[in-house]
C-alpha cells in the first residue's frame, strides 16, 4: 500500500492543524525516501569495515541533516533494552521532578508505536494546534510542556504503520518545528531497543547531555540494558546512570518485600560499566494506579512516607544531581 493511503483513513477525522502537520510530515518523508534511494548509489563499507559498529554508525550518519535548531540547554534520553520495564514512568516522574525544581522542561514522547505519556499525565484527550507556522506543544503546567504522537491520532486504538524515513521526518519536525520556547531540559522517552528513534534523536538533537538506562533486575532485562548502554557509548554520549525498576515488591497487605524479579541486577551492570547507579524502585500498586489515573506518582504521593515514594524521590534527586540540576 502506498504510504499516502495509510494516512487517508484518519486524515478526514482530525482537526485542520493536525492535518496540516501530517501533510508537511508526509511531504518531508517523501523527500527523505528520495534521498535514501539516491544513497543506494553510494558505496557502503564492506567486509571488515562493517565489523566495526563505529564504522557502521559513521556511514549511517554521513547523509544526516544538521542538528535541529531549538533553544535547549540539555537533552536527556531515557531508554531501555527491553519493553515493559517502566521507562515511561521514569520519564514522566523525571520531567515533573525537574520542573518542580524550577526548570523549564519539555517532555517528548518518541515511542511512536506505543505513545503512553499523555495517558500517564491525564492529557490523552488533547490535540495539537498551530501557533503561526509552528506546532504548539501541550502545556501541562507553566514549567512543563509535552509532545506525543498520540496527540495526532483520532483515537487510542489507531496504530502508526511507518518505516524509518517517516519516523526520522517526524523527529525532525518535533525538534525543530515545535514552539518549545527556551528549555532547560528536554526529556525524551524512547521506545525499547536501539533502533531508528534512538539513533535519530541522538544524532539530530542539540546538546544531548546523555542517557538514562532503565532496567528491571532479572538477567533477561539486564542483558539488553547492557546493549543500550554500549549503544550510547558508541555514539560518543555518556550514560547518565542506571535505574533499577520493579526491584522487589511491597505486599499491600503485610508490607513484606518480595523479590518478584530478583534484586540488584541494575546495580550490578552499573558497576560493570562503571556508570552511576541512580537507585532502585520497588513494585507498588500505587505506582500503577498513578499511571492509570494520569497523575505522576511523584506528585500524587508528594510528601508521603511510603518506602516506594521515598525510593522514587531518591532516584529523581540522584538524577537531578548527576545532570547538574
Amino acid at each position: 500500500m502506498h504510504a499516502g493511503n495509510l494516512l487517508n483513513p484518519f486524515m478526514t477525522r482530525i482537526c485542520s492543524a493536525t492535518r496540516l502537520i501530517l501533510v508537511v510530515l508526509f511531504i518531508f518523508s517523501t523527500a527523505c525516501i528520495a534521498t535514501a534511494a539516491a544513497a543506494e548509489h553510494t558505496v557502503a563499507p564492506s567486509g571488515a569495515e562493517f565489523n566495526s559498529i563505529n564504522a557502521a554508525i559513521e556511514w549511517a550518519s554521513s547523509g544526516l541533516p544538521p542538528k535541529a535548531s531549538m533553544d535547549v540547554k540539555h537533552v536527556i534520553l531515557v531508554l531501555s533494552g527491553k519493553g515493559g520495564v517502566g521507562k515511561s514512568t521514569v520519564s514522566v516522574n523525571l520531567a515533573y521532578a525537574l520542573s518542580n525544581h524550577g526548570k523549564k522542561v519539555g517532555l517528548l514522547d518518541l515511542d511512536m508505536h506505543g505513545p503512553n505519556i499523555p495517558k500517564m499525565l491525564g492529557i490523552e484527550d488533547h490535540k495539537l494546534a498551530m501557533s503561526g507556522d509552528r506546532i504548539e506543544p501541550v502545556h501541562v503546567t507553566g514549567m512543563l510542556s509535552v509532545l506525543s504522537m498520540a496527540f495526532l491520532l483520532p483515537d487510542t486504538s489507531t496504530p502508526i504503520i511507518w518505516r524509518g524515513p517517516m519516523k526520522m521526518a517526524a523527529i525532525q519536525q518535533f525538534l525543530g518545528e515545535v514552539d518549545w520556547g527556551s528549555l532547560d531540559y528536554l526529556v525524551v522517552d524512547l521506545p525499547p531497543g536501539t533502533g531508528d528513534e534512538a539513533l535519530t534523536i541522538a544524532q539530530l538533537a542539540p546538546n544531548v547531555r546523555g542517557a538514562v538506562i532503565v532496567t528491571t533486575p532479572q538477567d533477561v532485562a539486564t542483558m539488553d540494558a547492557r546493549k543500550s548502554a554500549k549503544f550510547i557509548e558508541k555514539l560518543g554520549l555518556p550514560v547518565i546512570g542506571i535505574v533499577e525498576n520493579m526491584s522487589g515488591m511491597l505486599c499491600p497487605h503485610c508490607g513484606e518485600e518480595i523479590d518478584l524479579f530478583g534484586k540488584g541486577g541494575g546495580k550490578k551492570i552499573a558497576e560493570e560499566l562503571k556508570v552511576p547507579f541512580l537507585g532502585a524502585i520497588p513494585i507498588d500498586i500505587e505506582m500503577r494506579k498513578a499511571g492509570d489515573e494520569g497523575r505522576p506518582f511523584i506528585i500524587k504521593r508528594a510528601g508521603a512516607t511510603s518506602p516506594t515514594w521515598i525510593a522514587v524521590d531518591k532516584v529523581m534527586e540522584s538524577l537531578i544531581n548527576v545532570v547538574g540540576g
